[in-house]
């Protein structure tokens, strides 16, 4: 079982407060989940834990009340941040349009021992990681902890922008053991405080909290490129936030608008526009914190991305601490040949603790044991498409009668529905979107996929009704089952020890199916060349 150790000196934070507010807080006798106490000037002081907000006291936060805690905090920083010396609490400012303080969010601060245990394979790895995850998850506590940790066999340097990690004062906490830690003079300095460690101090590991603007997005890559490996934190929720994000989406790769050619795009059976990754990621693994004892890992980021806007998410890794403290991991089951979904979705990702198929509908199986690779070769189920399911269409801005049009010229199960609620997609044209329609807005709201036309045609429609519903170009059984066959004997060579197997060239649709047939088997498979000779290798890891 993991054993977790707790220290947070609240007794230094109680002191600074107003004694009246402090009695209160110790009468609450509920520490270990104290978060904040929130003084508001003219209202009765709050204290947030884990689980509720409380009401302290009745009578409301004067002047006096304020000052007496500032008064023996001392001056507050640029970000309007203050810390206790040799402590990792830290009090927030609100000041007036005067500049006058008239709030203060005073947040408990902890060192929580055996909290990285949960990744702490990967932390050691050499691999840098990004933890994502909303305010007052955990991120800082478990970033401090992999400091600790790193430190211990490589050189660390923190990137300390508001004392947070190794707390206030000159000397760092105890909590981040044997790591140097650079304190930050000003927030938006921290991207030169990043490359000046980097050039300075010869790191192998740098701590960075917080990455929340694009030079600090840049700064990092540059670290990444230079072998220093990262162990940084940003805020979001999952992968897809960080990719509709402008200002952080270079940290997993970026996204950029790609125009395909009209053969290549009839090869795909996409939109001639798609969504592409723009460049390697920063960071290699993802971390996901979605609760402070449950976890979603990308382990491998680039894939992650790629497979996201291609439409088909792979599932994270979920880790997870149980009630006894033990840890457990559950991988993603390998996928046994499923239908892939459409391809270059906009804005259509939904929530990543769902990973919702193109229907808007939640489906999550649990985990798998990994299949045992056949030992001889077996024909794959490599057959076309089972018959394609309904899908209700809500057309917003749409021509109604183009589109049931473009649904039988194709020959789709299409059902055109009058309102929002009732349908599984939303079908609109660019203006509405980009106007931020309140139809759209309550799609996104829903989780439900979008489709976005450029121009109210029946071709435009015929595109999206395509990428809708899957459709693949029309391969003959026959030919799925050579492809097949071509492909586990590809595998089988893999397997039997040899180095790589190269397949012959192939359209896009086969070389997606050729690659869910080598995950299968947990294979790496890469795309090499270029059109119309593009052909997947298959290896191992």
């Amino acid at each position: 079982m993991t054993q977790l150790r707790i220290t947070d000196d609240l007794q230094a934070l109680l002191d600074v407060l107003p004694p009246r507010v402090a009695e209160a807080v110790v009468r609450e006798d509920d520490s270990d989940n104290l978060l904040e106490i929130i003084l508001d000037l003219g209202r009765p002081p709050m204290a947030r834990f884990v689980d509720r907000e409380v009401v302290l006291l009745e009578q409301e936060v004067t002047h006096d009340d304020i000052q007496t805690v500032v008064s023996r905090v001392g001056e507050f920083d640029a970000d309007n941040r203050a810390g206790l010396e040799r402590t990792l609490h830290r009090i927030s400012a609100i000041r007036n349009r005067k500049g006058h303080i008239v709030g203060l969010t005073c947040r408990v601060g902890r060192a929580v021992y055996g909290t990285i245990d949960i990744i702490q394979d990967l932390i050691e790895s050499g691999k840098s990681i990004l933890l994502l995850g909303r305010p007052g998850v955990g991120k800082t506590t478990m970033l401090r902890e992999a400091a600790r940790i790193l430190a211990e066999k490589t050189r660390v340097v923190i990137v300390d922008t508001s004392n947070e990690i190794g707390g206030d004062g000159d000397v760092p906490h105890p909590a981040v053991g044997k790591a140097r830690r650079m304190q930050v003079p000003t927030p938006s300095l921290q991207h030169e405080v990043m490359i000046e460690a980097v050039e300075n101090h010869n790191p192998e590991v740098i701590i960075i909290d917080e990455i929340g603007r694009e030079l600090e997005a840049q700064a990092a890559r540059t670290i990444a490129e230079r072998g220093v490996q990262l162990v940084a934190t940003a805020h979001g929720r999952t992968l897809e936030n960080l990719l509709l994000n402008p200002t952080l989406s270079d940290l997993v790769g970026g996204v950029e608008s790609v125009t395909l050619s009209d053969e290549e795009a009839r090869r795909r059976g996409t939109q001639k526009t798609v969504l592409e990754r723009r460049s390697p990621p920063t960071f290699d693994v993802l971390v996901e914190i979605q609760e402070r004892n449950r976890l979603h890992v990308h382990a491998d980021v680039a894939a992650a991305v790629d497979a996201l806007l291609r439409g088909y998410p792979i599932p994270p890794e979920i880790r997870y601490r149980d009630e006894n403290g033990e840890i457990h991991i559950e991988r993603p089951a390998a996928p046994a040949m499923p239908r892939p979904l459409p391809s270059g979705l906009r804005r259509a990702f939904g929530n990543a603790t769902d990973y919702a198929p193109a229907t808007g509908r939640s489906s999550r199986s649990p985990a798998q044991p990994t299949p045992t690779p056949a030992p001889e070769y077996e024909p794959s189920p490599a057959t076309p498409p089972a018959p394609l399911p309904t899908i209700r269409i809500y057309p917003y801005g749409v021509a109604r009668n183009r589109l049931l049009q473009a649904a039988k010229r194709l020959g789709v199960p299409a059902i055109v529905v009058p309102t929002l609620e009732e349908a599984d997609v939303l079908m609109t044209l660019r203006t509405y979107y980009r106007s931020r329609q309140q139809p759209v807005v309550n799609a996104e709201e829903r989780q439900m996929p979008i489709y976005v036309l450029r121009a109210n045609t029946i071709n435009q429609m015929e595109q999206s009704l395509v990428e809708m519903f899957n459709l693949t170009p029309e391969n003959t059984p026959a030919e799925w089952e050579v492809i097949a066959a071509q492909t586990q004997i590809a595998i089988q060579s893999v397997l039997n020890g040899q180095r790589y197997v190269d397949l012959p060239p192939a359209s896009a649709e086969v070389r997606r199916f050729q690659h869910q047939m080598a995950r299968q088997y947990n294979l790496v498979s890469h795309s090499y060349g270029k059109e119309p000779n593009r052909r997947v290798r298959i290896f191992r890891d």
